[in-house]
């Protein structure tokens, strides 16, 4: 297992991190034995540290460099790194297809042995994909259930539609014949779970692109991508290749980082960027709701318990 990095005598885990940064327009570097970034000023340069020990990924936009020895220390504390476009997307460059991964000889092997137990059968892969979607239902319930802002905008499940959605959700889990259909039935829930976001904070006839300039649809796209960098942290402490996809790997070999990240997106992202579009949030402001909620939800933490158990059901199908 891959030591967690030690400050002042004591460990931090990665499940246990909570900071995600996006910079722009800085340099990050190392100053007095500390990774910071540097932001110029008229009068006097500015330095601002960075707390690698607590940190689990760093985004860099636009107007960023870093130096050679920023990098070796960040990687030495286990920080992913990815370059992106501003306000954290499009993601545009990486090793390990999405990301650039510490370089490390001693991870983990047992999950990823674990792992192409059973990966290269369909039926036992479409298993684990049906786990993970019962996973990121009953997150979604857990977390609607629980936090205050949610409930705050009526995001609540005693809601009839909402209900019945769900369940119709959980009913095509459990009766879908391939990863196919599957995708399907996610793909439909993610979309009823638009209209009733977009109707509890007045956003009727919203309609989901990437492309689009609206306030919701780039914050969906910034907050996914934050998810997605939890994902990919968690597949690297824990050994497993993002190629070993068990939904959306058919096109893009780096699809397990969407499928880990699928489990926390409607929960958290979803609901946020909608409630910070109604506010008019700016992207730093939606950022620290996101970073907020995963961190009050745990989200890393579930993250890691839900691809090990995977990786010991898969086992235990073999």
């Amino acid at each position: 297992m891959i030591q967690p990095l030690q400050v002042g005598g004591k460990e931090i885990l990665h499940s246990k991190r909570a900071n995600i940064y996006y910079l722009e327009h800085c340099r990050v570097m190392v100053k007095g034995g500390r990774v910071v970034f540097l932001t110029p000023a008229e009068t006097e340069n500015q330095y601002w540290n960075i707390p690698i020990a607590n940190t689990t990924v760093i985004l860099l936009g636009t107007g960023t460099s870093l130096t050679q020895a920023a990098v070796r220390m960040l990687c030495g504390a286990g920080v992913m790194l990815g370059f992106s476009g501003g306000g954290g997307t499009p993601l545009l460059a990486a090793t390990e297809v999405e990301w650039f991964s510490p370089q490390s000889e001693y991870r983990p092997t047992e999950y990823l042995q674990a792992w192409v137990c059973f990966w290269f059968d369909d039926h036992k892969r479409l298993a684990i994909a049906r786990f993970l979607q019962e996973k990121r239902l009953g997150f979604l319930r857990q977390v609607w259930e629980r936090d205050k802002l949610l409930r705050s905008y009526d995001f609540a499940l005693d809601d009839f539609t909402l209900e019945q959605a769900l369940q119709r959700s959980q009913q095509g889990i459990a009766e879908s014949p391939n990863v196919t259909r599957l995708l399907q039935a996610e793909a439909r829930l993610t979309r009823e779970l638009y209209k009733f976001a977009a109707n509890r904070t007045n956003q009727e006839g919203f309609t989901r692109s990437h492309d689009s300039e609206d306030l919701a649809n780039q914050f969906l796209n910034h907050g996914n991508y934050l998810a997605y960098g939890l994902a990919a942290t968690c597949l690297w402490v824990l050994g497993i290749p993002h190629g070993f996809a068990v939904m959306h790997g058919k096109t893009r070999r780096g699809a397990l980082v969407f499928d880990v990240a699928d489990l926390i997106k409607d929960a958290i992202v979803l609901p946020l960027a909608f409630i910070a579009a109604e506010q008019g949030a700016k992207e730093q402001e939606f950022r620290q709701m996101c970073l907020q909620g995963f961190t009050q939800h745990a989200a890393l933490d579930f993250m890691f318990d839900v691809v090990k158990e995977a990786a010991q059901k898969g086992e235990a199908l073999a």
